[in-house]
């Protein structure tokens, strides 16, 4: 088939003024729609050109109808922040850079801002710090929430004794990588099936629509950085009649993966929308709102719980395919959240928006998977439900080194050295994922003593990660 090839003139007779609008759809049709025919993208033109607005807010075509017809001027509003930061909790101060301490002051200078806290595991990140709990009054941030929303941890236990790892290393390495991609633009070459994807809201939110085949073919992906998944031992010292697991050494896979190219249209398209609503100092920008009883915070709220559910279907949708193959279920399954915004009540009563950026929750009694890195032990928690942390702990062991200071100063034989230490075999990763760059997860933990009661370990030993991109 020919590339489609279509005329000025042709525009115009569907209903497009004579502005950049026709250009714009030219070189658009030109690059995305090259292999259909004019039949095919006649009515998607024709709706563009005579009913603009409907197509504001959609990925493809947004730009293009804001030319025909300009959405109106949205009233500015800008906030005063307060002249001194409300008190927040932190946990682990020794070991927080001072640069997330500056972040969270600033967040706790919000008006909108209730309450607050530091994680063990905090550095410093946009917005919101990394390890930042952040309660808001009827007020939600995108970027408190995080650019992979729905980002989180999945661990399966299965019935099968550590002991039986080494004789079948090679099965579970080859089911690691016939059933997992990694990547930015990672993506199977068919579109899987799963309930989520049938989310009518993909056809209510515009900007939801032309993502949604992409988020059919993503699913069960994981994106690039600091995401893997991992075949280890899960230790557990005691019977835990919560788990329903005896005391005992079990094969599992750890996953640590979001919501992909979905979360990320979802969480850039409501920070611009924020930020063009509520115009902050330059250095607090990010953390602009969306109240719940506006209509763009109401569509962000709807959006954000899709793309945590689309990121819990990634997730299962890799551990049902690795069992399947190795012909086992689960008999335990801990996962969480830790980019995420829930409605929360505090100790006194209060309703709030808690952002979790980079945060487990834990309440008591909520199981939660914090890792440490590909050579760290992960620990198995269950909450405490502490008030002062806004029933939070840690992430993670989170960074000590930027990712440019970590390639700078870490060699590929240092990290070599590492993983033959620890018995862990390796594909993918870079070195700024290296566990050098990376605080001590024993550290992390004594901090959060208050926090969390650990229940297991799991210690990695075959990781999958995304290439150095």
């Amino acid at each position: 088939m020919g590339k489609l090839k279509i005329k000025p003139k042709e525009l115009t007779a569907l209903g497009f003024p004579q502005n950049p609008a026709i250009s714009m759809a030219i070189t658009l049709l030109e690059k995305e729609f090259k292999h259909s025919t004019f039949q095919e993208v006649e009515s998607i033109l024709r709706g563009v050109a005579t009913t603009p607005e409907k197509y504001w807010n959609d990925v493809t075509w947004g730009k293009i109808a804001e030319r025909i017809k300009p959405r109106p001027e949205i009233v500015k509003e800008h906030p005063r922040l307060l002249e001194k930061a409300l008190p927040f909790s932190v946990f682990g101060a020794g070991n927080i850079e001072i640069q997330a301490w500056e972040q969270m002051k600033t967040a706790m200078k919000l008006p909108i801002a209730v309450a607050g806290a530091l994680m063990p595991d905090a550095h410093m990140g946009y917005g919101l710090p990394i390890g930042g709990v952040l309660a808001t009054d009827n007020a939600v941030i995108p970027y408190g929430v995080g650019v992979d929303i729905g980002c989180r941890m999945c661990l399966s236990v299965f019935p099968i004794p550590a002991t039986e790892f080494r004789k079948h290393e090679k099965a579970f390495e080859k089911s690691l990588m016939d059933n997992t991609i990694f990547g930015t633009g990672g993506a199977w070459n068919q579109s899987q099936n799963h309930e989520v994807i049938e989310n009518p809201l993909f056809n209510e939110l515009p900007l939801l629509r032309d993502l949604q085949g992409k988020a059919a073919k993503q699913l069960g992906t994981s994106g690039s950085g600091n995401h893997f998944a991992e075949f280890g031992i899960a230790d557990f010292p005691s019977d835990d009649r919560t788990l329903g697991i005896k005391a005992g050494q079990y094969v599992a896979l750890l996953t640590h993966s979001g919501s992909r190219a979905l979360g990320a249209n979802i969480a850039k398209y409501y920070t611009q929308a924020a930020m063009r609503q509520r115009r902050l100092p330059d250095f607090a920008r990010h953390l602009a709102w969306l109240r719940l009883d506006e209509s763009q915070g109401a569509e962000y709220w709807a959006a954000m719980n899709l793309a945590g559910d689309y990121a819990a279907a990634c997730h299962h949708t890799i551990h049902r395919k690795i069992a399947r193959e190795l012909k086992t279920q689960h008999t335990v399954r801990v996962e969480n959240h830790h980019n995420f915004a829930w409605k929360e009540r505090l100790a006194d009563g209060t309703e709030v928006i808690v952002h979790r950026k980079g945060a487990t929750p834990a309440k008591e009694g909520e199981l939660g998977i914090i890792p440490g890195s590909m050579t760290a032990p992960g620990y198995i928690v269950r909450g405490k439900g502490n008030a002062t942390a806004i029933n939070s702990a840690a992430h993670g062991a989170g960074r000590k080194m930027s990712r440019s200071t970590a390639k700078q100063s870490i060699t590929n034989s240092a990290l070599r050295n590492m993983l033959e230490t620890h018995g862990v075999k390796l594909f993918g990763g870079g070195l700024d994922e290296a566990p050098h760059a990376y605080k001590d997860i024993e550290l992390v933990m004594a901090a959060q003593t208050d926090l969390v009661e650990v229940l297991g370990k799991f210690l990695p030993k075959i990781v999958r990660m995304a290439g150095e991109e």
